[in-house]
């Protein structure tokens, strides 16, 4: 345990995230060991490394006895990712949080002959000063984006995608959208169409997703009304054409749910370089990895 470290959050299907993701890194350690001078792991929005997962006390019944409550630490994206082999040359791992960043620094000084950066402040501006004047001759790289509700930027992406260097997955918040996205189009106001713009890339979201009715009130005023007409399934299909719109390749998503089975998001994965060499041999590891686990 570390300092700080206690990070609650996910349940089921975080795991199952964690379980593709995992897979993806170890497939592409492997393929890519020997071609490429060095391979790194960026992680966006890394926490603190772990994950704390609590066992609710239980009283005791006719059927089984009395619990105590149950405190569990699970490897978080960022251990998982130090523990891959083939190892990654360099790692990156990312925070806005102060207190996961001391974490992160912990986790860090436990691996000393490894190279490990740790970047405290915001991922999108931290990506793109990462990728800005790099040269990815030789390096490649896969980015684990897990954001905080709806924090990547579109223009994140953007930059992202031209090193042509690195493999993407992306957790789409689908309840995220869905909640920003009012039903009545009168809630939608300027900061909900500023944050769904911001991470689209486009103003078309609102088009799609939204019909306009025009109507005579009881004075015979016309009201301009609109709905959303878009459910969950339409705004991940959506979001998966923006992606292919930028991405050479960009796979099916996975979707994880809760523990009613309503989608909450949509794990995509993305691939930025487009020699078909490359884009056949990440589909390959990802598309298995992703089938399996549907």
């Amino acid at each position: 345990m570390y300092p700080g470290s206690d990070h609650e959050f996910g349940g089921v299907s975080t795991d199952l995230k964690l379980s593709v993701v995992e897979g993806y890194l170890h497939g592409f350690t492997t393929a890519l060991r020997k071609h490429f001078r060095e391979l790194w792991y960026i992680d966006a929005f890394a926490g603190t490394g772990e994950r704390t997962v609590r066992y609710a006390a239980q009283e005791a019944n006719l059927l089984v006895p009395a619990t105590e409550e149950k405190v569990e630490r699970r490897r978080g994206s960022a251990r998982i990712a130090i523990d891959v082999n083939p190892q990654f040359d360099r790692l990156i791992f990312m925070d806005e949080s102060p207190k996961h960043s001391k974490a992160l620094s912990a986790l860090k000084g436990n691996h000393p002959t490894r190279k490990i950066d740790v970047l405290e402040g915001d991922a999108n501006v931290a990506i793109r000063e990462l990728i800005r004047g790099q040269s990815w001759s030789g390096t490649r790289a896969v980015m684990f984006l897990d954001p905080y509700g709806m924090s990547v930027n579109w223009d994140t992406l953007e930059a992202i995608q031209s090193t042509g260097a690195i493999d993407v997955w992306y957790l789409v918040s689908l309840s995220g959208l869905f909640r920003q996205a009012a039903r009545n189009g009168r809630a939608l106001d300027k900061s909900k169409r500023a944050a769904l713009t911001r991470m689209l890339g486009t103003e078309e979201w609102e088009e799609a997703w939204y019909k306009r009715d025009a109507k005579l009130d009881l004075f015979g005023t016309l009201d301009d009304q609109q709905s959303r007409i878009a459910d969950v399934e339409a705004m991940d299909e959506f979001v998966g054409k923006r992606l292919k719109s930028l991405f050479p390749k960009v796979l099916k998503p996975m979707r994880l749910k809760d523990s009613r089975g309503i989608p909450q998001f949509a794990l995509y994965f993305a691939i930025s370089n487009r020699e078909p060499s490359a884009i056949a041999l990440a589909t390959k590891i990802a598309g298995h990895i992703l089938n399996s686990g549907r």
